[in-house]
């Protein structure tokens, strides 16, 4: 008798195991807030965007990365994942859906510019794939800079309403 609760124990753990390791592998959105405020910390600070073009550093982890907007110019300044954007308009950037990302350039600098930051829906390719999924990014300004940061998670039931709470908090 003791063999079969070792091998349903074995067996509940090799089940298991994968479970856990796989859900480590996605960013949380309380994971996003933290990075963005440190990032915009470090960004207000430095004023350097090369360590915003590393992949190797600390702005990727797990299924996420942070990018740089520059709200003085309008281009896309840092974008580890998709280096292609940088130095583009990034008023002219579409989800997978087609819909453009930052319709209103100004409203879109003027309300990251706020405390709590400000979080934006769209369908965004995961990485490695092709198909849009939808994606939530935080987006915070870099005090002192024409730059804000912003990073994001795939998540298919987070309200922009709870995730405004959660980045309202300190």
């Amino acid at each position: 008798m003791p063999k079969i609760f070792a091998i349903a124990a074995l067996a509940l753990v090799y089940v298991a195991l994968p479970m856990v390791v796989v859900g480590q592998d996605h960013a949380t959105a309380e994971e996003v807030v933290a990075k963005v405020r440190e990032a915009a910390s470090t960004l207000s600070k430095t004023g350097d965007l090369t360590p915003f073009k590393q992949k190797d550093g600390p702005w990727v982890w797990k299924d996420t990365y942070v990018f740089v907007n520059d709200c003085d110019t309008k281009l896309v300044a840092a974008n580890i994942v998709r280096p292609d954007q940088v130095g583009q308009d990034f008023g002219t950037i579409k989800d997978t859906r087609g819909k453009t990302l930052y319709p209103d350039r100004e409203a879109y600098c003027n309300a990251a510019k706020k405390p709590s930051g400000n979080w934006i829906e769209y369908w965004w390719p995961k990485p490695g794939q092709k198909e849009g999924s939808r994606k939530v990014s935080f987006y915070l300004h870099a005090k002192g800079t024409p730059y804000v940061v912003g990073a994001g998670v795939y998540d298919d039931k987070a309200t922009i309403a709870e995730l405004s709470k959660l980045s309202s908090k300190k």
